[in-house]
């Protein structure tokens, strides 16, 4: 296990795999707490098209990701508050052309030389040095908005009528959590890949709300899963030469089940 860290690419990978889970943590206990799960998913799987739009004119797939789920992410919000009883229907649209947007675009780059399953099952072991500096400042940009409007979080996620009666801006923090999920979805596409990004969204917080009494120490129980999570399927990618994303996912998911098998939840 230790002498993979001699490599340069193994301590690189340990490094974002631990970024990600801290903000997996956070913003997938947002996720599950305030059932926005679908719309999550949604945004994720949109985000291909900006990939290959990005590819198509020519510039970053990660730039062109991000710009896409944002817009998507607000697209969605603007839906899910106005047309709520469709608001399923109309996600699933959009998670739908999004796709096909970015497969179309891409058959359509002349000589493409992208590792585009890099971007749909994650490696996180070839992130580059420039994504992991981009990771940095967007991680500790969501650490600190979930820590100044923590309060006003917590009451949306359990009573949003009650919050908007007291004046909790709540529309305004719902696009704001909207936001941080893209920023997030872009994050972990590097890692895991839009085809995989939901389960370490979930599953992580699934298993700390069971054995957690509040929020924030669902969000830090999450984020310990997740790096424990990615630490192990690292290694074991690396021993057994499996897709590194995929094996991370694996690890959770058995978690998943053994805490439904074995562990007690909180009584």
């Amino acid at each position: 296990m230790w002498e993979a860290l001699q490599f340069e690419f193994m301590r690189n990978a340990l490094f974002v795999g631990i970024l990600v889970s801290i903000c997996c943590g956070i913003i997938g206990t947002l996720i599950v707490v305030n059932r926005i799960v679908f719309i999550s998913g949604g945004i994720a799987h949109a985000a291909y098209g900006g990939i290959g739009l990005a590819l198509f004119m020519g510039f970053s797939p990660t730039l062109g990701a991000a710009i896409f789920a944002v817009i998507v992410a607000l697209l969605m919000g603007i839906i899910s508050l106005k047309s709520k009883h469709r608001a399923d229907t109309v996600i699933g649209v959009l998670w739908a052309i999004g796709m096909a947007m970015g497969i179309i675009l891409i058959d359509m780059t002349p000589g493409y030389n992208v590792d585009l399953m890099g971007y749909l099952f994650g490696s996180i072991i070839s992130v580059p040095k420039t994504d992991i500096w981009l990771m940095i400042p967007l991680c500790i940009l969501i650490l600190l908005i979930t820590v100044v409007f923590y309060k006003e979080f917590l009451a949306i996620s359990y009573d949003e009528e009650f919050s908007f009666i007291v004046g909790v801006p709540v529309k305004p923090l719902y696009f704001v959590l909207l936001v941080m999920v893209a920023i997030s979805v872009v994050m972990i596409i590097r890692v895991v890949g839009l085809i995989l990004v939901i389960a370490l969204f979930t599953i992580p917080p699934y298993i700390a709300e069971k054995y957690t009494r509040s929020m924030g120490g669902m969000m830090a129980l999450s984020s310990l899963l997740g790096i424990l999570f990615t630490i192990i399927g690292l290694f074991i990618s690396y021993n057994y030469d499996t897709s590194s994303g995929a094996t991370i996912i694996m690890v959770a998911g058995t978690a998943f089940f053994l805490s439904e098998l074995v562990a007690s939840p909180k009584t």
